[in-house]
């Protein structure tokens, strides 16, 4: 499991450290680590001797990684060239870099042609512009020149970043209209959580941590990206003295006359996942059909030990009877899609909200905390994902390209994402399905909501990925997902 922690807690970390005289071990040692992986990756595409690389340096600490780093590809053959952006250069870092024969150049309107044609020709860039420090947000003539190269430049060429591609917000993972965007970033101490969430975790590309000594026991991680280990110590796996009721029973209102498909999709992703028992309550055009590929459902209502709402615009009094059910019962509920209409104060049990970004808009302005629009929200995942389960003091798994879930303390589980092929019709039908399903046999135990979230959404991942491989195609159908649920 990745743990990544905001920039200020890296830097209380970083801060006992260089009170005892050691900020340039430190930079030292996380110059060798950087250059360590850029001579790797430079020995992948051929050979260091001979290689162009082009360091774009700020006047910071970054800078002086950057600096340290192109002194040690100049040693070993490489002709590097400095770019000093802010006409500042760390002292002692340049001193090394010039003596081991690199060049400096600096940047300039006037030289931003020519520098853009530099970085475009080069075989490694290396953005040591800005750091964790820094928020998005540029200056105009750096902006125009990152445009011009990363407008026009091989899209295989590499790019490394120094800590935290710069226009990253290394907290949030907050992109800036123009921000530089990495095939491998270099991080130091911990990882940021900003590398590890939607914005960030595109513009940071392969994420490497370099350990420089850095104590982070006393910090509490910002975002926690489970992996597959770590999520299955929560899967249920069936026990030998199991019956039906001890797998769970999971009450599902989903699909309408208008939305059959919904609701079957739902229905069959939570019988794949494993329930013990599934009631289905929802018009005959879905149960029909529901029934024909799984006769096992029941149709009626009863005894529930979760609850999972939303999908296909079911009825509003059927949905509002459930909550109501969970609520007077403290059971577990998943609200998705037309479920998220019906709430108009926090609900007084474990909740799982999970509404996409147009939906989480819709929620915010309702609540009365501002009234972001989609694009806003898609712009500032996390931030208007945490504000959201503050609010509405509920679990929100904010679905996108890049799923978040956000818990009311401000924490987020950041699950690896599923593949492109998963972006069509259905997809977050079949995740409540495994989502309530997983709620279900989970009842009664003292399992974190969000944790448990982030193993749906890594399962529906693994599917998707499973049946995409099998396809050959651009594109699956949730259908050909469910087919492979059951094998992950």
């Amino acid at each position: 499991m990745r743990l990544g922690y905001t920039a200020a807690a890296v830097r209380e970390a970083e801060a006992p450290l260089l009170a005892a005289g050691r900020g340039e071990a430190l930079m030292r040692t996380a110059a060798a680590g950087l250059a360590s992986v850029c001579r790797r990756l430079l020995s992948e595409r051929g050979q260091i001797p001979g290689s162009r690389v082009v360091m774009l340096v700020g006047a910071g600490n970054n800078g002086g990684d950057a600096l340290y780093t192109g002194a040690n590809l100049a040693d070993r053959g490489a002709h590097v060239t400095a770019v000093d952006v802010f006409g500042k250069q760390h002292p002692a870092g340049s001193a090394a870099f010039i003596s081991a024969g690199g060049r400096t150049e600096a940047f300039s309107p006037e030289t931003a042609a020519v520098i853009a044609a530099q970085l475009r020709r080069a075989d490694l860039v290396i953005d040591g512009v800005l750091g964790t420090g820094a928020k998005p947000g540029l200056p105009d003539d750096l902006s125009a020149l990152i445009r011009d190269w990363q407008g026009s430049a091989a899209s295989s060429q590499l790019v490394v970043a120094v800590d935290v591609p710069t226009g990253v917000d290394a907290s949030t993972g907050a992109c800036g209209p123009t921000h530089i965007r990495a095939t491998h970033t270099v991080t130091f101490g911990a990882d940021k959580a900003g590398l590890l969430l939607p914005g960030g975790a595109d513009a940071a590309g392969e994420v490497t941590m370099v350990d420089i000594g850095l104590d982070m026991s006393p910090h509490v991680p910002a975002v926690h990206v489970p992996d597959d280990a770590a999520l299955a110590t929560l899967w249920p796996r069936p026990q030998a003295g199991d019956h039906k009721y001890s797998r769970g029973v999971l009450g599902l209102v989903a699909g309408s006359a208008r939305f059959p498909g919904a609701g079957v999709l739902t229905a069959s992703a939570a019988v794949a996942t494993g329930v013990g028992m599934l009631r289905l309550l929802a018009p005959a055009e879905v149960t029909e059909t529901v029934l024909q590929t799984y006769p096992e459902v029941v149709t009626d209502a009863g005894r529930v030990q979760a609850w999972a709402i939303g999908p296909g615009a079911p009825n509003r009094l059927t949905m509002q009877h459930a909550i109501t059910a969970a609520e007077s019962q403290q059971l577990p509920l998943v609200i998705d899609a037309g479920g998220l209409s019906l709430l108009t104060r926090p609900l007084e049990t474990s909740c799982i909200l999970t509404p996409h970004a147009g939906e989480l808009a819709e929620l915010l302005a309702r609540f009365g905390t501002g009234a972001p629009n989609r694009c806003e929200v898609e712009a500032e995942p996390v931030t208007h994902a945490v504000r959201a389960a503050q609010v509405l003091e509920a679990i929100v798994l904010l679905k996108g390209n890049r799923t978040i879930i956000a818990r009311p303390d401000g924490t987020v589980v950041a699950p690896e994402p599923g593949p492109a092929t998963l972006a069509t019709a259905g997809t977050g039908d079949v995740l409540t399905g495994i989502l309530g399903a997983l709620l279900a046999t989970t009842a009664g135990t003292d399992v974190d909501l969000a944790d448990l979230a982030g193993l749906a959404v890594l399962m529906h991942a693994r599917a998707g990925a499973h049946a995409t491989h099998a396809s050959h195609l651009p594109a699956v159908l949730e259908a050909d997902v469910l087919a492979v649920l059951d094998q992950i």
